[in-house]
């Protein structure tokens, strides 16, 4: 491989803010770097740094060998993976990841093993697009581009490092990143990359299941739900991946569900990251069709489903839309989204009769039916009134447990 120098851009020139690095992140930096290694952070983050964007995570890339970073971060790291080992250094709920930097080339087939240790230019070149592919150095606060990453981000570009078609074949799931990318910043995608997604369209279905739904539900959680969504049905990889519910899209639902994934974007961006729970997405996909179902079945007949039919129904829905697919959702998401489900009618019951009893507060659930009914506010005004009656008289029992609890007999307060 040719040596390619890298253009650097310093603090004057990217205006990176560093009090969005996290500070253990930097820790973590200083620390390889006083041991003698090369580290950087990479990818997203820089990107996000760049755009003036607080990061979720932030990854760091290092010359340090994965046990050469156990060494020295000693039972605060643990190293994880197989086909690629990584170190993940632990700060209590928190973990920055730690790669070595990687070299090595996987030409139109699946990368199995990914353990070829290399430079730092090695390492970005596979990496999968230019606004990921670039290094900030905490030591001087500049920004290392090895692949015209700076560039394509002022332009709004998202491009693949290296041949789209070859990329998309050795991971099908970078498309579903590439749709990603799209959804979250408005980026064009540029001509070459755009015909290599028509072309390797099937490849995806080589993909592991997990890794598609975990892409899936980081992306409902991203705040862009709705925009990557229709992107998925638009290139046809819903119909692919899940087909009875890319065939829901298609008819009347599709619009309210669209609506309700908007409403749960429009949260996020209000409130900040992680507002909402997978469980509370899921249930965004599914209450429109629930809902319908119980009008055809039961309301337009003149009839009250009971709770237990209201919960087999979303359990009949759950097996036809998301178990049966490429990637089953896990049982332990499932079941809380039809919990939420079900507890919309428990909260607002079909017959109109309301009991607010605390047994319903008490339920593990019901803070995540509470935010899924915020979102139903938020797509139908008619709700408003019932969330905040709720709302605040949830705040109440809590409150009264506190006060409950302050002044039993067995509460000892904490020494100041």
């Amino acid at each position: 491989m040719t040596s390619v120098q890298p253009k650097i851009f310093y603090a004057s020139e990217h205006g990176i803010d560093p009090s969005l690095i996290d500070p253990d992140a930097l820790y973590v930096l200083n620390k390889l770097r006083d041991a003698g290694f090369l580290a950087y952070l990479v990818g997203g983050s820089v990107r996000d740094l760049i755009v003036n964007i607080k990061p979720k995570d932030f990854d760091i890339s290092t010359s340090a060998r994965p046990e050469q970073i156990k060494s020295l971060f000693q039972r605060r790291c643990i190293l994880i993976g197989r086909r690629f080992r990584l170190a993940h250094i632990r700060f209590s709920h928190k973990i920055i990841e730690v790669s070595t930097f990687r070299t090595g080339e996987n030409v139109d087939q699946l990368i199995v093993q990914d353990n070829v240790w290399g430079t730092p230019q090695e390492d970005v070149l596979r990496r999968d697009f230019t606004i990921n592919g670039l290094f900030y150095d905490a030591s001087n606060h500049s920004i290392i581009d090895y692949v015209g990453g700076w560039e394509d981000i002022q332009h709004r570009l998202l491009r693949t490092i290296g041949q789209p078609e070859v990329r998309f074949k050795q991971d099908p799931v970078r498309i579903l990143r590439l749709l990603k990318f799209n959804a979250r910043f408005g980026f064009d995608i540029d001509a070459d990359t755009a015909q290599a997604i028509e072309t390797c369209h099937r490849e995806i279905l080589k993909s592991s299941p997990a890794r598609i739904l975990e892409e899936f539900l980081r992306m409902l959680e991203s705040g862009a739900s709705s925009r990557f969504l229709r992107l998925l049905a638009h290139y046809g990889f819903l119909n692919l991946l899940f087909p009875p519910f890319a065939k829901l899209l298609r008819t009347a639902h599709g619009k309210k569900i669209f609506h309700y994934l908007s409403c749960a974007d429009q949260l996020h961006h209000h409130k900040g990251q992680n507002v909402l729970e997978r469980p509370v997405l899921t249930a965004c996909l599914l209450f429109p069709v629930l809902e319908w179902e119980l009008e055809r079945k039961y309301l337009n007949n003149k009839k009250i489903p009971h709770i237990g039919e209201i919960t087999l129904e979303g359990s009949a829905l759950i097996k036809e839309l998301l178990i049966h697919s490429f990637s089953n959702f896990p049982r332990r998401i499932t079941s809380s989204a039809l919990a939420i489900m079900v507890g919309q009618y428990r909260i607002a019951p079909l017959s109109g009769k309301r009991h607010y009893r605390e047994r319903m507060f008490r339920n593990k659930e019901f803070e995540m039916s509470l935010k899924f009914l915020k979102i139903r506010a938020l797509v139908d005004e008619k709700w408003v009134d019932t969330y905040t009656s709720i709302r605040n008289q949830y705040r109440q029992f809590l409150h009264q447990g506190e006060h409950r609890h302050k002044h039993s007999p067995n509460h000892k307060e904490n020494p100041r």
